[in-house]
């Protein structure tokens, strides 16, 4: 059987909402809303785990490995706000929260068993998994802070744009999102460590970077997004919903 063919580009330029009709109520099942949270919830822990450990230097520009991936995590946090709607998205954010709280928990538990007399890695093994209870804690509370404010922008720009303009909210949302994410982040990791320009540089240059790269992924996210209402045959707009973030209560109204 042959493959369907996409074109991102012809994505960006078609409105995702086409053919999917406005709902005031959320199905009883979805088909892809756990892929989506579990890819979500990999991407987190992976990019904390595998990315935060590493410096790099490009082009003379030293930065966390780390930053090629995360924003990742906020590109399908918008996808599940504009898809599932915020209640949906909240869901994720919370289990996103308490991976991340368990990874850390895990992580000092295994550090500090001794090791065994015959195995020589533990000095490496604190390096790469003995990160501080400063970066540990920053780490956790800038992702609860920077995804909830995403999520929030995003579904109330959706309102007010209507539907249209997916760019918008997307790009929107992960200025702010992504702007409290760094300014949570770095000062609480590292402010006192750090000289406080090399914090402030860091703050904004990474921010910048990450804005960025949601706008490249931009067509990705119009690919993903068109695919998923359409498979899932919903278009949910939050205009009846309670967004604070400790509520599970809260559903999704049409666009008027």
């Amino acid at each position: 059987m042959a493959m369907e063919k996409i074109d991102p580009a012809a994505a960006f330029d078609r409105d995702p909402n086409d053919g999917v009709a406005a709902t005031s109520h959320e199905p009883t099942t979805f088909r892809f809303y756990e892929y989506v949270m579990a890819a979500f919830v990999a991407i987190l822990l992976l990019s904390n785990i595998i990315g935060a450990a590493k410096l790099s230097t490009i082009a003379g520009y030293t930065f966390g490995a780390g930053i090629l991936f995360f924003p990742v995590s906020y590109v399908i946090g918008d996808v599940l706000t504009e898809v599932y709607g915020y209640g949906r998205a909240r869901r994720v954010i919370w289990t996103g929260f308490a991976a991340l709280i368990f990874m850390a928990f895990m992580s000092y538990v295994v550090v500090a068993m001794p090791p065994a007399a015959s195995w020589d890695g533990q000095a490496a093994y604190e390096q790469v998994f003995g990160s501080t209870w400063r970066i540990v804690l920053a780490s956790i509370i800038a992702f609860w802070a920077g995804e909830f404010v995403n999520s929030f922008i995003l579904a109330k720009m959706k309102v007010w744009t209507k539907g249209k303009a997916l760019w918008s909210r997307t790009i929107g949302s992960t200025i702010f999102g992504q702007g409290v994410d760094s300014l949570i982040f770095y000062p609480v990791a590292f402010l006192g460590i750090w000289d406080t320009q090399d914090v402030l540089t860091v703050i904004v240059t990474n921010w910048l970077l990450k804005v960025l790269w949601e706008a490249l992924l931009t067509p990705v996210t119009y690919v993903v997004v068109a695919k998923l209402k359409r498979a899932e045959g919903v278009d949910l707009y939050d205009t009846d919903t309670d967004f604070s973030p400790f509520s599970g209560k809260g559903r999704a109204g049409t666009a008027g």
